[in-house]
């Protein structure tokens, strides 16, 4: 019997080591990456949009390519008030490879530059073919029927 108890407390360590790296990959994901620093900019191909759905707004940047005006001025106007994004669960995800036919891409459809914005629901609430500012977005998101009870939530619990 004792034999028996010590070749268990011996394999113990081998399963944890076994286990771990599956852990670790657990714990990476993309909601656990997000919401240990909001401003992290994903890539569209490492999202799953499923991941987010009553968790976080995404904002969806798709261009043909990074070099896009279009794309690197919305950027600029994303880095001048991260924080306002912060208060309103905002993840910000990028696709600028067409040809990687992401599942994001494959979903929304879009066509050179696009902003899109999909509500915690999981539904699209706005789609720009232009850059946005934050105000641009806040004051759409603000307006959402979502948002509104997430303030009236607030209100009650402060």
């Amino acid at each position: 019997m004792l034999c028996m108890i010590r070749a268990v407390l011996r394999t113990i360590p081998l399963i944890v080591l076994w286990f771990a790296p599956l852990m670790a990959v657990a714990q990476d994901t993309s909601p656990a990456r997000w919401e240990a620093d909001k401003t992290t900019i994903f890539d569209a191909s490492e999202i799953n949009l499923n991941d987010f759905i009553w968790l976080a707004r995404p904002v969806v940047l798709f261009a043909d390519t990074p070099n896009d005006p279009n794309f690197k001025h919305q950027l600029d106007l994303l880095a001048q008030r991260p924080e306002d994004l912060a208060e309103r669960d905002v993840v910000i995800i990028t696709d600028t490879d067409p040809s990687a036919a992401s599942d994001i891409r494959l979903k929304l459809r879009p066509r050179g530059f696009q902003l899109v914005l999909i509500d915690k629901d999981g539904r699209v609430a706005l789609r720009k073919p232009a850059p946005w500012t934050i105000r641009e977005i806040s004051r759409s998101i603000d307006k959402s029927a979502l948002r509104q009870q997430e303030i009236e939530d607030r209100r009650i619990i402060n």
